[in-house]
C-alpha cells in the first residue's frame, strides 16, 4: 500500500515538537513502517522545512498575561512550571513558564499579579534564573522566602479572583492555594482556558513518538502481572479503578517505552486501571508500532487520547482511587460531575516500580559498565584534548562517545558542563552566550547520564584541569568525604532518606560548608532519572528499601570561582547484620585522585578509595584500549 506523504504532513509538525533522539527515524516506524527508502528520504527534506518550537525571550508577554487578566477580571494568574501528567520533563507545547519568562530550569514557579510577577526557584537555580530572565517585567525570589504562596496571600485583598489551570495542577496543590486564598478573603478560580495558550500564536503541538515494548527480559515481570497485583491492590482499598496520569507510571505498568518527552522514554498517554487487572489505555494509537496490541494483550484496551474525559464519566456510579498529590484537579472534578465517588490514597504503582526486581537491577549494572567505560574513554580524551574548547564541544563529544553504543536511547537528562565558575551555578545549563572554554587551574563539573535499553545512568565527575589551588583539593576532598560517608552507610530498616542525608554533609559542615540541594534522588530502570518516592534529603522520610536505586551526590559550590559535586548510583541491598540495610555503589568510573588531598583522608576512607577503584578496573579493563586503558591505569592507582 503506497504512503500517502502529503497526509504525513501534519505529523511531522508535531515529530518536530519531538524531544530529539539518536534514532531520528523511530517515528516512522508506527507512522509508515511501509515507507521506502526513497520516501524515508522525502520525509526527511519535508521534515527539515517545518520550523523549530521557538522559544525565544520577549519581555512583551508577561504585560499581555496582565492585560488578559483585567478581561478576565482575575487579580492574578498562577504559572507552574508542569503538563497534565504532572512528570518533572514536560512536552514543548507545555512550557509555558519558558515561554513566558525565558526562565529554561527544570522547576519553577510564576505568580503574575496585574502589575508585577515573581518567579520562585529553588537553591539550583538562584543565579540561573536571574540570568534568563528580564527585571524590569519579573522578580526572582527563592521559593522559601515566602513561599509563593504566602507571598501572593500578602498581596491579594477581599473580593479577588485568583485564575489558575485544572488541568496541570494537582489535587493537593490546587486545596492548598484554594484555603491559602480563601483565608487572605479572595477565591480561588479554575479555568476552562489557559490565558496562556491564547497568548502563544506559535505553541508547538503535541509529540509524536513511536511506541515500543519494553521486552520482559528487562522489565522482569509480565505486565499482565502487574496489572494484577497493582488491581488487587485497588481492590483492598475498596475501590473499583485508579486513574493514572503519571507517565512513568503508566510505561512500567504496560511495560512499554515511547519518546514524547524529553530525557525519558514515556509517552503522553492517561490510564485507568480496573481492580480486576484490566486496564484501559487512552493513548494517540497512530504512535503504536506494530505489534504492541498483541504484546499488551486482551486485558488492556486501547482508546483514543481525546476520549479520555468520556472514559471518566463512564465510571459514574463506582469508586474510584486517584492519588492527590499527582491527579489534577481536572480529572477529580471530571469524576465528581460525572458520579463517582473519589478515594484519596498513593499511586499503587509507585513502591513497585521503585524496588527493582532481578532483571531490572541485572539490566543496569550491564548499562553502567557499558557507561563506565564510555566515559573513561571521554575522560582520557578530555585530558588530551579539551583544554581551551567550549563547554558546548565538550558536551558534544560525550554525546558522540555515549552513542557509539548500540543500546544508547539518548541522555537521561540535559547534560551540565560548567567550567570554572559556571560549575557554581548547581542546575546550570550552557548555551553560546554562556559558555565558557576549558580553564587551567580550575575544575569542570560534568554531570550527564544515559538513557540505555536496559537502564538509566547518571553521573557526576569533577574534573581538575591543571594545577590546581590548595583550595580546590581541600574542597574536593571534603565533599568526596561526605560521599564515601554515604556509600559505606549501614542503617536499619524502615530508615528514611533523612536520616542518611546529614552523612554526606557532616564534613562540610565541620569546616562550615553546606550545599543546597539533596544528597540523592530515585532513578527509574530505562525510565525517569528522577523517581520517586525514596530520596537522601533533609525532607524524604519515606523508607528506604532493598533494590530502590538512589544517587548519592553531596557537592559545594564558591560562587563565581568553582562548583564540586560527585556522584555515583547505589543499590538499597540488605547487609549482613540482620534488619539492616547498606548501599552496593554500581556506577563504575574513576574518581579523579588528582583533586583529592589524600592528607584528609583517613585509612578507612582511602581503602575505600583504593577499594573502589580496584573495581573500576577489574570491571572496565576488557571493554577498554590504546590511551583509554592507559588512561584508567593511572587514575585507579591505588593512593
Amino acid at each position: 500500500m503506497p504512503v500517502d506523504l502529503e497526509g504525513l504532513r501534519p505529523i511531522l509538525a508535531r515529530v518536530k515538537a519531538t524531544p530529539a533522539s539518536p534514532h531520528p527515524d523511530e517515528w516512522m516506524a508506527a507512522a509508515c513502517p511501509q515507507a521506502t527508502v526513497e520516501q524515508r528520504f522525502q520525509l526527511r527534506a519535508m521534515l527539515s522545512e517545518v520550523p523549530e518550537p521557538s522559544f525565544e525571550p520577549d519581555a512583551g508577554r508577561i504585560p499581555a498575561l496582565q492585560k488578559r487578566l483585567a478581561k478576565l477580571k482575575l487579580a492574578a494568574f498562577l504559572v507552574p512550571r508542569s503538563d497534565e501528567h504532572q512528570g518533572e520533563y514536560i512536552v514543548a507545547r507545555a512550557e509555558r513558564l519558558k515561554w513566558l519568562t525565558g526562565f529554561s530550569g527544570s522547576a519553577g514557579f510564576v505568580v503574575v499579579l496585574r502589575k508585577q510577577a515573581a518567579l520562585f526557584v529553588d537553591g539550583r537555580y538562584t543565579l540561573q534564573a536571574p540570568a534568563e530572565t528580564d527585571a524590569s517585567v519579573i522578580e526572582c525570589r527563592h521559593f522559601k522566602k515566602p513561599p509563593a504562596i504566602e507571598w501572593l496571600a500578602a498581596k491579594v485583598k477581599a473580593g479577588d479572583r485568583v485564575g489558575y489551570d485544572p488541568r496541570i495542577t494537582p489535587v493537593s496543590e490546587a486545596e492548598r492555594w484554594r484555603d491559602a486564598m480563601a483565608k487572605a478573603g479572595a477565591e480561588l478560580v479554575a479555568l476552562d482556558d489557559n490565558p496562556i495558550d491564547q497568548l502563544w500564536t506559535d505553541q508547538p503541538d503535541d509529540p509524536f513518538a513511536s511506541v515500543h515494548a519494553h521486552p520482559l527480559a528487562f522489565a522482569g515481570e509480565k505486565s499482565a502481572d502487574k496489572r494484577a497485583r497493582l488491581g488487587e491492590e485497588v481492590a483492598r482499598r475498596g475501590a473499583k479503578a485508579t486513574v493514572l496520569n503519571q507517565l512513568d507510571s503508566i510505561a512500567w505498568i504496560l511495560n512499554v517505552r515511547g519518546g514524547d518527552t524529553p530525557s525519558t522514554p514515556l509517552v503522553q498517554s492517561f490510564l485507568v486501571l480496573s481492580s480486576d487487572g484490566h486496564a484501559t489505555w487512552f493513548v494517540d494509537q497512530r504512535k503504536l508500532t506494530a505489534g504492541l496490541a498483541h504484546h499488551l494483550g486482551n486485558g488492556v484496551t486501547i482508546r483514543p487520547i481525546e476520549a479520555f474525559a468520556d472514559g471518566l464519566k463512564d465510571l459514574a456510579g463506582e469508586t474510584v482511587s486517584i492519588e492527590p498529590d499527582t491527579s489534577t484537579a481536572w480529572i477529580e472534578a471530571q469524576l465528581k460531575a460525572a458520579g463517582a465517588k473519589v478515594m484519596r490514597g498513593a499511586d499503587p504503582s509507585v513502591l513497585p516500580k521503585a524496588r527493582k526486581n532481578h532483571a531490572e537491577l541485572a539490566g543496569t549494572r550491564k548499562a553502567h559498565i557499558r557507561d563506565g567505560a564510555a566515559m573513561v574513554r571521554f575522560l582520557a580524551w578530555f585530558d588530551a584534548e579539551a583544554l581551551g574548547l567550549s563547554e558546548l564541544q565538550v558536551m558534544a563529544k560525550l554525546e558522540e562517545t555515549r552513542g557509539e553504543d548500540p543500546m544508547y536511547r539518548g541522555s537521561s537528562f540535559t547534560t551540565i558542563a560548567g567550567s570554572g565558575p559556571n560549575g557554581a551555578i548547581v542546575h546550570y545549563r550552557a548555551t553560546e552566550a554562556t559558555a565558557r572554554p576549558v580553564e587551567a587551574g580550575t575544575f569542570f563539573l560534568l554531570d550527564s547520564g544515559g538513557q540505555y535499553g536496559d537502564g538509566t545512568t547518571d553521573i557526576t565527575r569533577t574534573i581538575p584541569v591543571g594545577r590546581l589551588p590548595r583550595e580546590l583539593k581541600r574542597h574536593f576532598t571534603l565533599v568526596l568525604k561526605g560521599h564515601i560517608a554515604v556509600a559505606t552507610a549501614r542503617f536499619p530498616k524502615g530508615t528514611g532518606g533523612i536520616a542518611i542525608d546529614g552523612f554526606a554533609r557532616r564534613h562540610l559542615w565541620a569546616n562550615g560548608l553546606d550545599f543546597d540541594h539533596g544528597t540523592g534522588h530515585g532513578v527509574g530502570s530505562y525510565l525517569g532519572v528522577h523517581e520517586g518516592p525514596a530520596r537522601i534529603s533533609p525532607l524524604s522520610q519515606v523508607p528506604l528499601e532493598p533494590g530502590m536505586i538512589l544517587s548519592n551526590e553531596p557537592g559545594y559550590y564558591k560562587t563565581s570561582s568553582h562548583g564540586i559535586r560527585i556522584e555515583n548510583l547505589l543499590v538499597v541491598r540488605e547487609a549482613a547484620a540482620e534488619g539492616f540495610l547498606e548501599f552496593e555503589t554500581i556506577t563504575l568510573c574513576p574518581i579523579d585522585r588528582r583533586a583529592i588531598d589524600v592528607g584528609l583522608l583517613d585509612p578507612a576512607e582511602r581503602e575505600w578509595i583504593d577499594g573502589y577503584h580496584a573495581r573500576v578496573a577489574k570491571a572496565l579493563a576488557r571493554q577498554l584500549e590504546g590511551p583509554a586503558l592507559a588512561w584508567l591505569k593511572r587514575m585507579t592507582k591505588p593512593l
